[in-house]
């Protein structure tokens, strides 16, 4: 599709968005004042630093110079494009978005991409549904689905297909000959480039003067991998034989990010309404197979460890998430990297498990050996946060020794930094107070925490602003004495935080040929505000959106005012009109007396300087 957003449809999803509501159902917030704040979900932080206000729409990390509006929220938390977050946002507000919505060549590809995939998909499914119910198709297949159990129930849910032998299915049923087509499915991770120096001759014989690409999924059970919308973005591949790898992942794409996705996460939101807790598993099959007995709250990882990204994602889904994996050294090792994963992503309410399973075994056996009840019964026994990181930590040291005790709080030290400010960190601490044999006080010196720290006020406010006294106006800080803003940086900043400004402040235009810092923004957006002077901070903002000037404005936009009275604000905000209307006039007078000097001046001139002359005099 071409064209673009209608600028005025945006501003109706930000009118219709409440931003405080949003937020909130991903990351906590607390009131403080008249903002909300929380610790910030862009960067790891102990102590809230994360403003969100309510009248303004706008959020602002004081930390991390983190902002925007709603839509430029759901972009930076969720990975998602501008589209999407405005289809996002208009869906939840029950509007619906003009057609033409993609501009560019990479938004035009994307839906091509997606509806590619779902063709794939659908391919794949109808070849293993003929070799489960034909003798057309494939034996090992059909054998293995019995093998598993695997019901036409499960195998729809989860949208189960087969990769059939050969080098060029896809290539030549999806891709049917067209070069845009074929082009897209390399891109999508479907086909691979062939290699002219390949060693595999029978390969290179049968592919001689050909097509260079050929089939990336040979001969394997197919788990297509969905996003949020149920689009498919990606496959993985079980091998059906002794073959490696034993299970084949597609490549990151456009589409398609490892430490972003987890396999079954769509399909557990279709099948709950409520989400008490989710299992985080291995490999694809285990999800299967755990849905097979009713167990719908498990998910998988895609190749990679457990990143911060899925931890942020599943938590805001629900408040407990229980990590299994193998109880050999390689599974400790893996939980271990999930804990350290955790740690930032754990949130006030928020419980992290970890079940080790028997050598051996893995969720199918396990499920298939004490059914739905039992292993569910394995799962209320996994450790809890605490034990599984003292557990790991309290093996590498001699807590016998003084030695082992100031090993266990050195090693402790860098992890517990991670853990946000709160009751979680304070137990924590209890705990390694405890297994230490040191008080608390003492401790707390070692780990680099002080007593009451961040009381209040975030400790990057406190470092980069001045602090905030008893009656809501900030006091100066001591040292250096702070650069007073310009005249105009000043009037910018009380028409973001005050547009009906804008009403009485007459035409934008006269300001339009000072030659001072920042007036072009100043004239737009006094000109922006006289056409609707009730826009919210986040709306202004995002007439800005993805150009150079939008954080230099989000900064102003949260910085606070030197005067709180609206009185008074109204008084110095006219009198910053008046004086860059003197200026104006200044500057315009000092180029009719060079013009005089150089050529003269026309009658219309020296009317304008005579004026000029009887406006400036004192």
């Amino acid at each position: 599709m071409a064209g673009t957003i209608p600028r005025e449809f945006i501003d109706e999803v930000l009118a219709y968005t409440d931003i405080v509501e949003l937020i909130d159902s991903r990351v906590p917030l607390k009131r403080s004042g008249s903002n909300h704040m929380a610790c910030c979900p862009f960067h790891g932080e102990k102590t809230p630093s994360f403003s969100v206000s309510q009248p303004k729409q706008f959020y602002h990390c004081f930390g991390c110079g983190a902002s925007g509006d709603a839509i430029r929220f759901l972009m930076e938390y969720e990975h998602q494009s501008f589209v999407e977050a405005v289809e996002e946002l208009a869906q939840m507000a029950g509007l619906q978005v003009p057609k033409a919505a993609y501009t560019g060549t990479q938004q035009k590809q994307a839906p091509e991409h997606f509806e590619l995939l779902d063709q794939v998909s659908v391919y794949y499914q109808y070849q293993l549904e003929q070799s489960l119910n034909t003798s057309q198709g494939s034996h090992s297949v059909h054998t293995y689905v019995q093998q598993r159990g695997l019901s036409p129930e499960i195998i729809k849910t989860f949208g189960l297909g087969f990769a059939p032998p050969g080098w060029d299915n896809v290539l030549n049923v999806i891709g049917a000959g067209q070069q845009q087509k074929i082009q897209a499915l390399f891109e999508t991770g479907m086909l691979i480039k062939r290699d002219e120096d390949t060693s595999d001759k029978a390969f290179s014989d049968k592919r001689h003067n050909k097509s260079p690409f050929y089939d990336r999924f040979r001969e394997r059970l197919m788990f297509p991998i969905r996003d949020r919308r149920g689009r498919t973005i990606a496959f993985g591949g079980r091998i059906l034989g002794d073959g490696k790898p034993k299970y084949l992942n597609s490549p990151e794409t456009r589409l398609f990010h490892k430490g972003q996705e987890l396999y079954g996460l769509f399909e557990l939101k279709q099948a709950l309404r409520k989400i008490d807790r989710i299992l985080v598993v291995e490999g694809y099959m285990d999800v299967v197979s755990l849905a097979q007995f009713d167990v719908r709250y498990s998910v998988a990882t895609l190749g990679t460890a457990t990143t911060v990204e899925h931890l942020q994602k599943l938590f805001r889904l629900c408040d407990e998430v229980i990590f299994c994996f193998d109880g050999d050294r390689a599974g400790r090792d893996a939980a271990w990297r999930a804990m350290n994963n955790a740690l930032p992503a754990i949130k006030p309410g928020k419980q992290a498990h970890f079940m080790f399973l028997a050598d051996g075994e893995d969720p199918d056996t396990l499920i298939r050996q004490k059914g739905k009840s039992g292993f569910e019964a394995e799962m209320d026994q996994a450790m809890t946060f605490s034990e599984f990181f003292f557990d790991n930590l309290m093996q590498q040291v001699n807590i016998e020794s003084l030695d082992g005790r100031s090993k266990l709080i050195d090693l402790s030290k860098p992890y517990l930094e991670k853990i946000q400010e709160g009751a979680f960190q304070t137990l924590m601490i209890a705990r390694l107070s405890e297994l230490a044999e040191i008080d608390r006080v003492s401790l707390l010196p070692l780990l680099g925490i002080t007593s009451g720290q961040g009381a209040g006020i975030p400790a990057a406010q406190k470092n980069n602003f001045s602090v905030m006294n008893a009656a809501g106006a900030r006091r100066p800080q001591r040292g250096r004495a702070p650069q007073a803003p310009s005249p105009v940086k000043k009037a910018i900043s009380y028409l973001l935080q005050y547009p009906i400004l804008a009403e009485t402040s007459g035409d934008p235009g006269r300001f339009s040929s000072l030659e001072l810092e920042d007036t072009t923004v100043f004239v737009q957006l006094l000109d922006l505000l006289q056409n609707d002077p009730h826009l919210t901070t986040a709306r202004i903002l995002a007439n800005w959106q993805n150009k150079e000037q939008h954080q230099y404005l989000a900064k102003l936009a949260v910085e606070p005012l030197l005067i709180s009275d609206e009185q008074a604000i109204y008084r110095e905000f006219n009198e910053i009109l008046q004086l860059l209307t003197r200026q104006y006039q200044q500057q315009r007078f000092n180029q009719l007396q060079r013009n005089e000097k150089l050529r003269g001046l026309n009658k219309l001139e020296k009317s304008e300087y005579l004026q000029l002359l009887t406006a400036l005099k004192p």
